[in-house]
């Protein structure tokens, strides 16, 4: 349970690393710079914590699917982002391809 709790928060931090990234202004702006890298090292520590129990292929493909799952609704709501239907499509099989991971492969470690 741990394993998924530290993949979750490493999802998370990604996220707002990622959301920070975009309010750095090419790094000219300290604050968002700093939040940005803290988000992004600790997103890969506790990438690594999760390595210790499932495999990488699993872990990465978790971490990047929902991360951009996650910043697609983070830029759509929260910065007035726009999503066009091939894009929805494409985010909606991403996330089908999370599940199908963690509902009918062994490898996922349940």
């Amino acid at each position: 349970m741990l394993t998924y709790a530290a993949l979750a928060a490493a999802i998370v931090c990604e996220v707002l690393g990622t959301t920070a990234l975009a309010r750095t202004e090419q790094f000219t702006r300290l604050g968002p710079t700093l939040f940005m890298a803290a988000a992004y090292l600790l997103s890969f520590y506790l990438l690594s914590v999760t390595l210790r129990s499932l495999p990488v292929g699993v872990v990465y493909a978790t971490w990047s699917g929902l991360g951009i799952v996650l910043i697609s609704v983070v830029g759509w709501v929260a910065l007035g982002q726009k999503l066009d239907l091939p894009a929805i499509l494409g985010i909606g099989l991403i996330l089908a391809g999370v599940i199908t991971i963690f509902v009918f492969s062994s490898t996922a470690g349940h």
